[in-house]
């Protein structure tokens, strides 16, 4: 005869277990704000810069101090400028979404490709309409090299938060922390091969920041319950 299982006073049981959520909860107010901002940001630079064709004093410093690098700078660049095309660009994502359907995340690899794809998008359609040229009138701001790669950092970070069920600080840092160092070493890249002034840089990576959060809690709310599929292959808000 079977017997039944103990339950211990205040053991969660699986109902109990809060949603999986591609944005969990406790960091939704931090990105949010964050996500703000960033936007504020790329549209204040946009209007600053808009219709302009040259770099400003700024741009001129930035760019002097990444050439210090040398030729090792120069050849990192180009391998980092790599990831932002094309192909690179598609085997990141089919990286990332392929991993995320290995650990039974649909809703998580449809992030995976969602996100990065909707910021190079954004950058797309804001180009015209800042009118920045660079290198004989090719349109400059925001870069999309630069939104493309923060973007899958903040992806990537977004579901190792969830997954490892980081407090609303942590997480954010999280998330901040791979959106700067992704942000840099593809805004540094595309600098130093003069395909972006700095400014261009900032505000992709800007952009970045703000559509990622966005798009994760539109997936959110529109699965709305928990996928029976996703339910069964984990607890809390793993990514």
């Amino acid at each position: 005869m079977t017997r039944p299982r103990t339950t211990f006073p205040g053991t969660p049981r699986p109902a109990d277990r809060p949603p999986w959520t591609l944005l969990p909860p406790p960091l939704r107010a931090g990105l949010g704000t964050v996500a703000v901002l960033a936007a504020l940001a790329a549209a204040l630079l946009g209007v600053r810069y808009a219709g302009e064709g040259g770099p400003h004093a700024l741009d001129l410093r930035i760019r002097t101090a990444l050439e210090d690098t040398g030729p090792t700078g120069r050849d990192l660049a180009l391998a980092v400028d790599l990831l932002g095309e094309p192909l690179g660009a598609a085997v990141l994502v089919a990286a990332l979404a392929a991993a995320c359907l290995l650990l039974w995340r649909p809703r998580a690899a449809v992030l995976a490709v969602a996100g990065p794809g909707t910021a190079v998008v954004a950058t797309t359609l804001l180009k015209p309409l800042a009118g920045r040229t660079i290198n004989g009138g090719h349109l400059s701001y925001p870069s999309g090299h630069t939104a493309f790669l923060t973007a899958l950092a903040v992806t990537l970070a977004l579901l190792a938060a969830g997954r490892l069920r980081l407090g609303g600080p942590a997480g954010t840092l999280l998330v901040l922390t791979a959106a700067l160092l992704a942000g840099a070493a593809m805004g540094g890249a595309q600098v130093l091969l003069d395909a972006h002034y700095p400014t261009d840089t900032v505000g992709g990576g800007c952009t970045a920041l703000a559509v990622v959060p966005a798009v994760a809690l539109l997936l959110d709310r529109t699965a709305g319950e928990r996928p029976r599929a996703e339910a069964g292959t984990g607890a809390g808000t793993g990514g």
